[in-house]
């Protein structure tokens, strides 16, 4: 199929000659002034355009304007006509973004080799464009697998080291659940709106499974114990916080995704963190305590409540769990988010799948 060359020009004269010149080869479409050619580019997309400099009501530099200005026109080569052959001119049509210029009269096969390589330049750079484009969709693809496979394995390794204290693995997934829950629900009723972005959600759901990677360093003998902790297994087991973050550190440190491994070392170093300051390790208060941290607090002691431990059973029914943490309302817990928990019972009640009686 032959290219399409639209040629703009005044002077019928130099329209029929660029026919006779190029028609064996191209298909010409011919347009006699600026604001002609514009309403032809309306409905057509030619492969080069053959532009006249000094026209009428419209020249060639102020048409080349509104091309490169309209986004449907700014990638078509043009090729300026001028019987003009001062350097000024010449400079002036490649600042204007020419790929190049002809000087009339025409001498045909200066005009015919112009042409030819101008439009094979042009199919050149968008055949590299392709390229680049189908290769960054692969980058991005193979960038989206690796991710995948690199949360695969953050939570195989979660469950694993949560499997330690004999349970299955469902308080790692279900706390991611929660979490994310809790953080569009937040967000939808317009708390914490500067900080709640889609990634920094989505940084939140995949940060959560490794809250207590820090559970590894602590010995079976206090992790899998059915009754309660003596005050020094208990201050053996906050340790896990503090490991945690080391671990973090020395697994992902490298990550170059700075707030995803910060929001991973706050979740992680934070949870047990309290409203009123009496939690741990560092005994931070209400808003020093990242938002993470506290969203995580809250889904996390839910979690501990409904499923089963080696040392408790799981308390039902799921409003005595509502009752238990509003208790902590303002003294374990973030208000709000507490708040705004509390109102997700129905939600909860259709994912956990729990009949009214």
């Amino acid at each position: 199929m032959k290219n399409t060359i639209l040629v703009v020009d005044d002077d019928k004269t130099n329209l029929s000659l660029a026919q006779r010149i190029l028609g064996p080869q191209y298909r010409i479409a011919a347009c006699t002034s600026g604001e002609a050619a514009l309403k032809y580019l309306e409905s057509h997309r030619p492969d080069l355009i053959l532009l006249d400099i000094n026209m009428p009501q419209m020249n060639g530099f102020e048409m080349m304007e509104k091309l490169r200005s309209d986004t449907q026109t700014k990638s078509i080569p043009v090729i300026f006509l001028t019987a003009d052959s001062l350097a000024e001119t010449e400079i002036k049509c490649f600042q204007m973004g020419a790929m190049d210029f002809v000087i009339k009269p025409f001498v045909p096969d200066i005009l015919l080799s112009r042409v030819s390589k101008t439009i094979e330049l042009d199919q050149y750079r968008h055949n590299l464009e392709n390229m680049v484009s189908i290769q960054a969709q692969k980058i991005t693809e193979d960038a989206l697998r690796l991710g995948r496979i690199q949360e695969s394995v953050i939570i195989g390794m979660a469950n694993l080291i949560e499997s330690r204290d004999g349970s299955t693995g469902k308080h790692v997934k279900n706390t991611q659940t929660y979490v994310g829950m809790i953080a569009v629900e937040l967000l939808t009723r317009g708390h914490f709106t500067q900080e709640l972005t889609p990634a920094y959600i989505e940084n939140l759901c995949k940060a959560a499974p490794l809250h207590d990677v820090g559970k590894i360093k602590i010995p079976d003998a206090i992790l899998q114990k059915p009754g309660k902790l003596t005050p020094e297994e208990f201050e053996t087991m906050k340790q896990h916080t503090t490991h945690s973050k080391k671990i973090i550190q020395t697994i992902i440190g490298d990550i170059e995704d700075e707030p995803y491994v910060r929001m991973v070392e706050d979740i992680a170093l934070y949870h047990h963190e309290r409203w009123d300051g009496t939690g741990y390790p560092t005994g931070l208060t209400e808003t020093s305590i990242p938002l993470s941290a506290r969203i995580m607090a809250v889904a996390d002691v839910f979690d501990a409540l409904y499923e089963e431990r080696c040392y408790k059973p799981p308390v039902r029914p799921i409003e005595r769990i509502m009752q238990i943490m509003s208790e902590g309302r303002g003294t374990q817990f973030d208000p709000v988010i507490l708040d705004v928990f509390m109102n997700m019972l129905p939600r909860l009640k259709e994912m956990l799948q729990i009949k009214d009686t």
